[in-house]
């Protein structure tokens, strides 16, 4: 399986730190953000990447060339010129994930010990054209599953704003992980172009092909985004 990081974020909420560096190579007990997740998904026998770039692309590639790539097969896509979010990074990313099997997807700045493998399984099992990873925690922004795990829509419940894509009763809310496992037939569907959320993307698909959630409630997971959440994470992760 190959695996895609994004790392081109700004990383606004880790200054001072990101006005000098990317957010990718913020520290945690002397690892990087990147070498945290490269080491945890090559514990799951994830040996070939693809990670995006933008904010101080040259610190990211330098790093991964002094560390001869962990020991794996990466490849860059550059987004230096214009920052494409999620969505249109990984369609921008679309060469290096073609093929006939599933790939998996997850943010730089999230930390976690989920079990990847009992997630692939479940993708597989479940046959969806993606799985997103999702907890039953507190936050603003929710996805919305029915009672088979399937994505029938969104919210936020900061603003009261709600996209139903699939009318069914008793919706439950959960909280997306930033990390997912996606059919790369997914880039035959996504008719979004430039700069677009892969949010928007699993909303436009789920009402005619199936996304999947799978919660893993009872795992560590830390968004790794303001300098107190570095501290959390080092009592966290050793």
């Amino acid at each position: 399986m190959k695996a895609m990081i994004f790392a081109a974020g700004l990383g606004t909420r880790l200054k001072p730190f990101t006005e000098n560096h990317p957010k990718a190579l913020a520290v945690v007990n002397n690892k990087s953000l990147l070498q945290r997740n490269i080491e945890y998904l090559k514990g799951y026998g994830i040996y070939e990447f693809v990670i995006n770039v933008h904010h101080f692309p040259d610190q990211i590639i330098s790093f991964l060339k002094e560390q001869n790539n962990f020991g794996c097969k990466i490849s860059i896509s550059d987004e230096t010129d214009a920052l494409l979010e999620t969505g249109g990074g990984l369609k921008k990313a679309s060469t290096f994930l073609k093929g006939n099997t599933p790939f998996l997807v997850m943010n730089v700045d999230m930390l976690t010990n989920l079990a990847v493998d009992k997630m692939i399984a479940f993708h597989k099992s479940g046959k969806a054209l993606a799985t997103l990873a999702v907890t039953r925690r507190e936050t603003s922004r929710y996805f919305l599953f029915n009672d088979k795990n399937e994505l029938c829509g969104w919210q936020n419940t900061k603003t009261g704003e709600e996209k139903i894509k699939r009318t069914e009763d008793d919706l439950t809310p959960k909280a997306f992980s930033g990390i997912h496992i996606i059919e790369p037939q997914i880039f035959d569907l996504i008719n979004r172009e430039g700069k677009f959320s892969m949010v928007d993307v699993y909303l436009d698909l789920c009402s005619k092909h199936t996304i999947m959630g799978f919660d893993h409630t009872n795992d560590i997971l830390l968004d790794v985004g303001k300098p107190e959440s570095i501290q959390q994470a080092e009592a966290l992760f050793s």
